[in-house]
């Protein structure tokens, strides 16, 4: 189910060649003289764009950038297809931990697979790291002390989107909501902050996860006379939910839709002739600075196309997991994440970002539209940056279910 890429093979024997230079035996605590770092995501199926391929070239690129080695010991990079299905994701996870002996595992898309491993990790004492699973129960009442939540949750996502829509006057509201524990999630933080802003939720319905026809459900929310329909999904159901508004025309009767999750690789399928004017919030856009454009052009070199927020979350976390073992020598699970706390996340990815007890990193996400056509000069300019929103604005505050909050 699992396999070491050749880059992590020549990597790992280049590694040797320092080993001489590392700290000595004595210091350092690597158990198994290796770092193995496990890339849990989907390969072939609907989130393979925004995570798959491009998020185990993330991790080989964190890799590549600290030199191949850590405290004088190899670092492997493997990567497995966990199928969107919880079971298969968890036992993956338990294969890695106790049988190849994976000291992190990073990305793991949807919640439900998400929440599964981080069971997994708990029971086995290892390290997770997640960027594409968005519930806040991950760290809420599924907290723990070995797992950490990097690149976005579905709490930022309502913050960024719905305060601003209804801000523009969009107080009405019906979720169309993919019915698995993310769309749900995102219903209900998103429904929160509508009703905080002085809107109104005047239904929703709910169909299944990456449903093969969403007409039905298009035309219920239509008939709804909602200003706003909130997509409460991610991908391909998203996408497919504006291709089908277009199509009824119901952009043309009024109504708008607010993509609560959207990724830039969506944005890429659509089109930006479907796309143009959408507003979405997310933790990282290629194209913001010099800082972002020079890290994504390097990826680009390699995929193809530009990353998206959780693609570079990975390279962040896997690059903030390494200076930690490098700084306390060690590869033991609570040692190296009391570090990655006691640490700023300052990088391309998140300038001056924090990981909190929970496990939550929290950082600054900005609110973008996409542009029109003409708008639009070059490959992947997409988005026109709106707002910036500070992490602690964003992000809800520590839920204390969590045993790791402070009373």
């Amino acid at each position: 189910m699992s396999s070491m890429t050749s880059w992590s093979r020549r990597a790992a024997g280049a590694a040797l060649a320092g080993a001489l230079l590392a700290p000595s035996a004595g210091w350092t605590q690597i158990s198994d003289d290796v770092i193995k770092i496990g890339v849990l995501t989907d390969l072939a199926g609907p989130a393979s764009d925004p995570t798959g391929r491009g998020s185990v070239a993330a991790a080989e690129m964190a890799v590549a950038d600290f030199g191949g080695s850590v405290v004088g010991k190899p670092i492997e990079v493997i990567s497995a297809n966990h199928q969107l299905k919880a079971d298969i994701g968890a036992a993956i996870a338990r294969q890695w931990y106790d049988v190849d002996r994976v000291d992190l595992i990073v990305d793991v898309p949807v919640s439900a697979v998400g929440l599964a491993v981080q069971e997994v990790a708990r029971q086995r004492q290892r390290l997770l790291i997640v960027h594409s699973t968005g519930t806040t129960d991950f760290t809420g009442k599924a907290c723990s002390p070995y797992g950490m939540q990097w690149a976005f949750n579905t709490h930022a996502l309502a913050t960024g989107t719905a305060r601003e829509v209804v801000k523009r006057g969009g107080d009405t509201w019906f979720f169309l909501t993919a019915d698995y524990a993310f769309g749900h999630a995102l219903e209900r933080d998103a429904s929160e902050v509508v009703k905080q802003g002085g809107g109104k939720v005047v239904g929703a319905v709910r169909h299944p996860f990456v449903s093969p026809d969403l007409t039905s459900f298009v035309l219920q929310a239509k008939a709804s006379k909602a200003k706003i329909i909130g997509l409460a999904s991610g991908p391909p159901d998203n996408t497919n939910a504006i291709k089908i508004g277009g199509e009824f025309q119901l952009f043309q009767g009024g109504q708008q839709m607010a993509a609560l999750l959207i990724l830039i690789t969506d944005i890429h399928a659509l089109g930006l002739k479907t796309a143009q004017g959408l507003l979405l919030t997310t933790s990282f856009y290629w194209d913001m600075d010099e800082q972002t454009r020079n890290w994504s052009k390097r990826f680009m070199a390699r995929i193809n196309r530009a990353p998206t927020m959780w693609q570079a979350g990975v390279y962040s976390a896997v690059a903030h997991y390494l200076k930690a073992v490098k700084a306390t020598g060690t590869d033991a699970p609570l040692k190296v994440a009391a570090q990655m706390r006691a640490m700023p996340v300052d990088d391309f990815f998140s300038r001056h970002g924090k990981l909190r007890e929970d496990g939550l990193m929290v950082t600054d996400v900005h609110l973008v539209q996409v542009k029109t056509p003409e708008e639009s000069k070059y490959p992947w300019d997409y988005y026109k940056v709106l707002a910036t929103i500070p992490g602690e604005e964003a992000f809800q505050a520590p839920d204390p279910v969590c045993p790791l909050v402070k009373k």
